[in-house]
Parts: structure tokens; sequence; C-alpha cells
């Protein structure tokens, strides 16, 4: 659907009230840009809901996922971490993707 050739994730918590603009923002100052074809990913405080910002090119695409019983897997230490589309996919069906390596082969119990 959408290309995404990388995904970021940021761990500091973030408002889910905030729209594009504020998201694009908090891109530019944690990441240091917005890159086109990029997948940013922001979750709020209690984890249970994620944001996804993509910059295609041309626009801007803003989606978002409520878990309705428990939390996204969220990494706790450092800035941002990257991920690869296997353990994307796996994040935002709400199961823990960092058991799952690079090439999409279960290395961690």
């Amino acid at each position: 659907m959408i290309r995404t050739d990388a995904v970021w994730m940021s761990v500091t918590p973030m408002d889910m009230r905030a729209g594009t603009d504020t998201l694009l923002a908090r891109i530019v100052q944690v990441f240091g840009e917005a890159r086109p074809h990029h997948a940013y990913l922001f979750a709020n405080h209690r984890g249970n809901r994620l944001k996804v910002l993509i910059h295609d090119g041309i626009g801007i695409w803003l989606a978002s996922r409520r878990l309705n019983q428990g939390r996204f897997a969220w990494p706790r230490a450092g800035q941002t971490v990257t991920l690869s589309r296997g353990q994307f996919d796996a994040l935002v069906l709400g199961l823990p993707w960092q058991r799952l390596g690079e090439d999409g082969v279960i290395r961690i119990l």
C-alpha cells in the first residue's frame, strides 16, 4: 500500500491527541529529519495506543492503533529504535517483536 524503506520507533511517550504537525515536529526534533518512505512510530505513556506517521515523498500519512487489552511491547532505554518489516508487523499486532531478528528468525525466548 504505502512503501516504507525503514521503520523508526520513538521511545519517549507521546500525547495521542497530537496531530500530524505536532508529530512531524517531534520527528524532526528526535530523528533530525523526516525522510521519504520512512515510518515513525509513537506510543502513549500506558503503551496501549500507537501512532504511525509515514512520509511518502509527496505527503504525510497518519494512522493510529489501540489495543483493547494488553500493551504494545515498547523499549524503555535509548532515544530511537529501528525495526525490520517483520518486527513492525508483529508490533502492530501486539506481539513481542523483540523476539524476531532482522531476518525473521526467533533468537530470544
